[in-house]
């Protein structure tokens, strides 16, 4: 999918060129396992993970991509083979309720919140907490003059904005579509949910683009004058 950026900051040493993630979440992508394949998609900036895979696996894609990688944790993303693989591969994992930077655009991430309390059940009481955090955040960025469109990456998705109804389970967070609502996030990323459970992977949602990367999506994220110039 591609994207136009309202803040050109970020490309300014780019020359025009597009930031280019492969966003991979829940399911492995087969296709990703042949080198032509990863050839044909060209060259990425990083790898960006919504949860609920292996670390053996996306150091994998991060090797193979020769790329920076950075994901959130999902419902599933602890114990057994995962810890294991944790362990030995040890790929970023980036905290919930903080701000990092990620080739230039500030991503606001959110894992899975039962993670913290070894509950993988639906845990919106603790995503509450976590959207208060990131939500401080950004109105002291806005009040400092910081202010800048970011990303989300989280795990589940906001509630009633490409969520699934198969199941209470796989229904978004109320806390993570107060989030949406208020502040417009241009680009949102999540998994959790099968794409064939909704009626589309990429849903546009008063401004915002909230995307269901499960499997894997390659991302492009153009300057400001990307369509002029196309």
């Amino acid at each position: 999918m591609r994207i136009v950026w309202p803040d050109p900051g970020p490309f300014r040493t780019r020359g025009g060129r597009p930031i280019r993630w492969l966003a991979v979440s829940d399911d492995e992508e087969p296709a990703l396992g042949f080198e032509a394949n990863r050839t044909e998609l060209g060259t990425l900036d990083s790898i960006v993970g919504a949860g609920d895979l292996q670390p053996d696996y996306l150091g994998f894609l991060a090797d193979a991509f020769g790329v920076p990688l950075r994901y959130v944790r999902g419902n599933h993303d602890r114990g057994g083979r995962w810890a294991e693989s944790a362990a030995t591969f040890s790929p970023v994992a980036l905290g919930t309720g903080s701000i990092d930077d990620i080739d230039g655009l500030p991503v606001l991430t959110l894992e899975w919140p039962g993670i913290r309390h070894r509950d993988r059940k639906r845990h919106d009481g603790s995503a509450v907490v976590d959207v208060v955090r990131l939500a401080v955040g950004l109105l002291l960025r806005r009040l400092t003059g910081r202010d800048r469109p970011v990303v989300v990456l989280s795990h589940a998705p906001p509630r009633g904005v490409g969520d699934g109804d198969e199941d209470t389970y796989h229904e978004g967070f109320s806390a993570y579509r107060w989030l949406l609502d208020r502040f417009r996030p241009p680009l949102w990323l999540h998994g959790h949910v099968h794409p064939a459970s909704v009626q589309s992977w990429r849903l546009e949602h008063d401004g915002s683009q909230v995307v269901n990367v499960t499997g894997a999506v390659l991302i492009e994220i153009e300057p400001p004058d990307a369509i002029l110039r196309r």
